[in-house]
Protein backbone atom coordinates (compact mmCIF):
# COMPACT_ATOMS: atom_id res chain seq x y z
CA UNK A 1 0.00 0.00 0.00
CA UNK A 2 1.97 3.19 -0.94
CA UNK A 3 2.60 6.08 1.39
CA UNK A 4 0.13 9.02 1.31
CA UNK A 5 1.97 12.84 1.66
CA UNK A 6 0.37 15.40 3.33
CA UNK A 7 0.38 18.59 1.82
CA UNK A 8 -0.30 21.74 3.72
CA UNK A 9 -4.02 23.82 3.07
CA UNK A 10 -2.87 26.53 1.51
CA UNK A 11 -0.84 24.47 -1.66
CA UNK A 12 -3.53 22.83 -2.34
CA UNK A 13 -5.71 25.83 -2.75
CA UNK A 14 -3.38 27.33 -5.25
CA UNK A 15 -3.33 24.20 -6.96
CA UNK A 16 -7.16 24.22 -7.09
CA UNK A 17 -7.26 27.86 -8.59
CA UNK A 18 -4.59 27.16 -11.02
CA UNK A 19 -6.57 24.08 -12.74
CA UNK A 20 -9.54 25.82 -12.42
CA UNK A 21 -8.47 29.48 -13.96
CA UNK A 22 -6.24 27.75 -16.19
CA UNK A 23 -6.51 28.70 -20.30
CA UNK A 24 -9.22 31.33 -19.20
CA UNK A 25 -8.26 35.09 -20.36
CA UNK A 26 -7.98 38.06 -17.57
CA UNK A 27 -10.95 39.90 -17.28
CA UNK A 28 -11.02 44.31 -17.73
CA UNK A 29 -12.38 45.70 -14.30
CA UNK A 30 -15.98 46.82 -15.10
CA UNK A 31 -17.41 50.34 -14.41
CA UNK A 32 -19.67 50.83 -11.22
CA UNK A 33 -23.09 50.75 -12.24
CA UNK A 34 -23.85 53.78 -10.18
CA UNK A 35 -23.84 57.04 -12.35
CA UNK A 36 -22.07 59.82 -11.21
CA UNK A 37 -23.85 62.48 -11.29
CA UNK A 38 -22.02 66.13 -11.30
CA UNK A 39 -22.09 69.09 -9.04
CA UNK A 40 -24.53 71.58 -10.42
CA UNK A 41 -22.40 74.94 -11.85
CA UNK A 42 -19.55 72.51 -11.97
CA UNK A 43 -17.57 71.03 -15.08
CA UNK A 44 -17.27 67.92 -13.53
CA UNK A 45 -16.30 66.35 -10.41
CA UNK A 46 -12.80 65.12 -11.20
CA UNK A 47 -11.85 68.49 -12.66
CA UNK A 48 -13.49 71.51 -10.27
CA UNK A 49 -12.07 70.57 -6.79
CA UNK A 50 -14.30 71.78 -3.90
CA UNK A 51 -11.89 74.15 -3.10
CA UNK A 52 -12.52 76.01 -5.80
CA UNK A 53 -16.00 76.83 -6.00
CA UNK A 54 -15.72 78.22 -2.65
CA UNK A 55 -12.94 80.38 -3.08
CA UNK A 56 -14.98 81.44 -6.36
CA UNK A 57 -18.15 82.46 -4.45
CA UNK A 58 -15.79 84.31 -1.56
CA UNK A 59 -14.17 86.69 -3.91
CA UNK A 60 -17.94 87.31 -5.63
CA UNK A 61 -19.47 88.26 -2.31
CA UNK A 62 -16.00 90.61 -1.04
CA UNK A 63 -16.50 92.22 -4.27
CA UNK A 64 -19.91 93.25 -3.22
CA UNK A 65 -19.44 93.79 -0.04
CA UNK A 66 -19.03 97.32 -0.05
CA UNK A 67 -15.85 97.93 0.08
CA UNK A 68 -16.23 100.37 -2.63
CA UNK A 69 -16.43 104.14 -1.42
CA UNK A 70 -19.28 105.54 -0.51
CA UNK A 71 -21.10 107.78 -2.65
CA UNK A 72 -20.02 110.58 -4.15
CA UNK A 73 -16.70 109.63 -2.69
CA UNK A 74 -16.60 106.92 -5.71
CA UNK A 75 -16.59 109.37 -8.27
CA UNK A 76 -13.93 111.50 -6.79
CA UNK A 77 -11.39 110.02 -8.66
CA UNK A 78 -12.74 110.81 -11.84
CA UNK A 79 -13.89 114.09 -11.13
CA UNK A 80 -12.79 117.38 -11.45
CA UNK A 81 -11.08 118.34 -7.78
CA UNK A 82 -10.35 121.44 -6.09
CA UNK A 83 -8.97 121.88 -2.98
CA UNK A 84 -9.12 125.33 -0.61
CA UNK A 85 -7.00 126.80 2.29
CA UNK A 86 -9.48 127.90 4.86
CA UNK A 87 -9.10 130.68 7.12
CA UNK A 88 -11.02 128.67 9.95
CA UNK A 89 -11.27 131.71 12.14
CA UNK A 90 -11.05 135.17 11.95
CA UNK A 91 -10.09 137.40 14.83
CA UNK A 92 -12.16 139.85 15.60
CA UNK A 93 -11.02 143.75 14.54
CA UNK A 94 -9.67 146.42 16.21
CA UNK A 95 -13.39 148.39 15.82
CA UNK A 96 -15.07 145.76 18.08
CA UNK A 97 -15.11 146.51 21.73
CA UNK A 98 -12.96 145.19 23.78
CA UNK A 99 -13.71 143.25 27.23
CA UNK A 100 -16.84 141.44 25.73
CA UNK A 101 -17.50 137.85 26.60
CA UNK A 102 -15.91 135.23 28.47
CA UNK A 103 -12.62 136.56 30.38
CA UNK A 104 -9.33 135.09 28.31
CA UNK A 105 -7.32 132.55 29.72
CA UNK A 106 -3.60 132.98 30.67
CA UNK A 107 -1.69 132.27 27.43
CA UNK A 108 -4.65 132.58 25.27
CA UNK A 109 -5.45 135.05 22.06
CA UNK A 110 -8.17 136.99 22.58
CA UNK A 111 -11.71 135.98 21.47
CA UNK A 112 -10.22 132.71 20.06
CA UNK A 113 -12.23 129.15 20.43
CA UNK A 114 -10.64 127.10 22.84
CA UNK A 115 -10.95 124.26 19.83
CA UNK A 116 -8.46 126.67 18.10
CA UNK A 117 -6.21 127.30 20.75
CA UNK A 118 -6.05 123.60 22.41
CA UNK A 119 -4.81 122.89 18.47
CA UNK A 120 -2.77 125.55 18.41
CA UNK A 121 -0.84 124.51 21.78
CA UNK A 122 -0.34 121.54 20.39
CA UNK A 123 1.10 123.19 17.61
CA UNK A 124 -1.23 122.98 15.11
CA UNK A 125 -0.46 118.79 14.91
CA UNK A 126 1.97 118.99 11.99
CA UNK A 127 0.22 121.51 10.03
CA UNK A 128 1.40 124.97 10.80
CA UNK A 129 0.97 125.40 6.80
CA UNK A 130 -2.77 125.85 7.34
CA UNK A 131 -2.60 128.48 10.57
CA UNK A 132 -4.50 131.46 8.97
CA UNK A 133 -2.45 134.41 8.46
CA UNK A 134 -2.93 136.61 11.66
CA UNK A 135 -4.51 134.30 13.77
CA UNK A 136 -1.77 134.14 16.27
CA UNK A 137 -0.22 137.44 17.61
CA UNK A 138 3.49 138.25 16.24
CA UNK A 139 6.15 136.28 18.14
CA UNK A 140 3.39 133.98 19.82
CA UNK A 141 3.44 131.21 17.24
CA UNK A 142 4.59 127.79 18.26
CA UNK A 143 8.65 127.47 17.80
CA UNK A 144 8.83 130.78 18.71
CA UNK A 145 8.25 131.96 15.10
CA UNK A 146 6.29 135.15 14.11
CA UNK A 147 2.96 134.76 12.68
CA UNK A 148 3.05 136.00 7.99
CA UNK A 149 0.74 139.53 8.42
CA UNK A 150 -3.27 139.17 8.01
CA UNK A 151 -4.42 140.53 4.44
CA UNK A 152 -5.74 143.66 4.20
CA UNK A 153 -9.73 143.48 5.60
CA UNK A 154 -11.58 143.68 1.87
CA UNK A 155 -15.25 144.23 1.95
CA UNK A 156 -15.64 141.33 -0.53
CA UNK A 157 -13.46 137.97 -0.15
CA UNK A 158 -13.66 134.96 -1.92
CA UNK A 159 -15.34 132.03 0.75
CA UNK A 160 -15.97 128.33 0.83
CA UNK A 161 -18.59 127.43 0.27
CA UNK A 162 -19.49 130.39 -1.50
CA UNK A 163 -22.12 131.98 0.77
CA UNK A 164 -22.17 134.94 3.49
CA UNK A 165 -20.96 132.10 6.25
CA UNK A 166 -18.49 130.66 4.35
CA UNK A 167 -14.98 130.13 5.51
CA UNK A 168 -12.17 132.82 3.69
CA UNK A 169 -10.65 131.26 1.22
CA UNK A 170 -6.37 131.75 1.70
CA UNK A 171 -5.06 129.88 -1.27
CA UNK A 172 -6.85 127.08 -3.50
CA UNK A 173 -5.34 124.45 -6.23
CA UNK A 174 -6.61 122.46 -8.58
CA UNK A 175 -5.72 118.62 -7.60
CA UNK A 176 -4.39 116.47 -10.62
CA UNK A 177 -3.02 113.72 -9.39
CA UNK A 178 -4.81 110.88 -9.29
CA UNK A 179 -3.34 108.96 -6.22
CA UNK A 180 -4.09 111.55 -3.83
CA UNK A 181 -8.04 111.98 -5.37
CA UNK A 182 -8.24 107.78 -5.01
CA UNK A 183 -6.48 108.33 -1.61
CA UNK A 184 -9.05 110.85 -0.43
CA UNK A 185 -11.99 108.70 -1.85
CA UNK A 186 -10.70 106.15 -0.20
CA UNK A 187 -10.07 107.65 3.42
CA UNK A 188 -13.24 109.89 3.20
CA UNK A 189 -15.56 107.11 1.39
CA UNK A 190 -15.30 104.37 4.40
CA UNK A 191 -16.93 104.74 7.17
CA UNK A 192 -15.17 102.82 9.34
CA UNK A 193 -12.66 105.99 9.21
CA UNK A 194 -15.00 107.96 10.92
CA UNK A 195 -16.30 107.43 14.99
CA UNK A 196 -18.42 109.90 17.06
CA UNK A 197 -15.91 111.21 19.29
CA UNK A 198 -15.23 115.28 18.02
CA UNK A 199 -15.63 118.78 19.46
CA UNK A 200 -19.18 120.27 19.17
CA UNK A 201 -17.57 123.06 16.82
CA UNK A 202 -16.97 123.05 12.66
CA UNK A 203 -13.57 125.80 12.30
CA UNK A 204 -12.57 124.21 8.94
CA UNK A 205 -8.97 124.52 7.24
CA UNK A 206 -9.49 122.31 4.68
CA UNK A 207 -12.18 122.30 1.84
CA UNK A 208 -12.61 120.05 -1.05
CA UNK A 209 -15.26 120.81 -4.13
CA UNK A 210 -15.13 117.98 -6.78
CA UNK A 211 -17.77 117.16 -9.31
CA UNK A 212 -18.01 115.50 -12.41
CA UNK A 213 -19.92 116.68 -15.53
CA UNK A 214 -22.76 118.91 -15.01
CA UNK A 215 -23.68 117.72 -11.79
CA UNK A 216 -23.70 120.16 -8.88
CA UNK A 217 -20.63 120.08 -6.93
CA UNK A 218 -19.78 118.17 -3.56
CA UNK A 219 -18.34 120.42 -1.16
CA UNK A 220 -16.32 119.03 1.63
CA UNK A 221 -15.22 120.98 4.92
CA UNK A 222 -12.39 119.36 7.28
CA UNK A 223 -12.11 120.86 10.52
CA UNK A 224 -8.27 119.03 11.50
CA UNK A 225 -8.87 121.61 15.27
CA UNK A 226 -12.37 120.06 15.61
CA UNK A 227 -11.84 116.74 14.60
CA UNK A 228 -14.55 116.21 11.99
CA UNK A 229 -15.86 116.74 8.89
CA UNK A 230 -18.79 117.34 7.40
CA UNK A 231 -21.06 117.78 4.13
CA UNK A 232 -21.01 121.80 2.93
CA UNK A 233 -23.42 121.37 -0.36
CA UNK A 234 -23.97 118.98 -2.97
CA UNK A 235 -24.79 116.03 -0.77
CA UNK A 236 -25.84 114.26 2.37
CA UNK A 237 -23.41 113.01 4.68
CA UNK A 238 -22.80 109.16 4.27
CA UNK A 239 -21.91 107.78 7.23
CA UNK A 240 -23.40 107.41 10.69
CA UNK A 241 -20.23 108.90 12.38
CA UNK A 242 -18.11 112.19 11.32
CA UNK A 243 -15.43 112.64 13.46
CA UNK A 244 -12.24 111.51 12.44
CA UNK A 245 -9.97 108.99 13.86
CA UNK A 246 -6.77 109.44 14.84
CA UNK A 247 -5.40 107.43 11.74
CA UNK A 248 -7.87 109.47 9.54
CA UNK A 249 -6.51 112.68 11.05
CA UNK A 250 -3.07 111.58 10.64
CA UNK A 251 -3.50 110.36 6.69
CA UNK A 252 -5.46 113.23 6.21
CA UNK A 253 -2.99 115.85 7.41
CA UNK A 254 -0.25 114.06 5.29
CA UNK A 255 -2.00 114.74 2.17
CA UNK A 256 -2.69 118.56 3.28
CA UNK A 257 0.90 118.95 3.73
CA UNK A 258 1.23 117.81 -0.25
CA UNK A 259 -1.90 120.30 -1.33
CA UNK A 260 -0.69 122.99 0.54
CA UNK A 261 3.61 122.82 1.31
CA UNK A 262 4.96 124.90 4.18
CA UNK A 263 5.46 128.34 2.69
CA UNK A 264 3.29 128.19 -0.16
Amino acid sequence: MGTVVAMPRLSVLLILCSAACAGQPAKEPQPSSVPIVPVPGSTSVSDTPPSSTTSAGTAGSDAGSGTSPAPPFDTLPDSQLTAYRLQNYEPPTQAQTPGTGAPTQPGATPGMPPEIQAWLQQGGVGLQQLLPPGLIPPGTQPGGAAAPAAPPPAPSVPRFPDRPDGFRILSQTLVTDREIKESLATLLGNGENFHAEHANCMYAELGLSFTSGDAPPNDVLISFSCGRVAAAGGFVWPHPSAGMTPELHRRLARIAGRLFPPGT
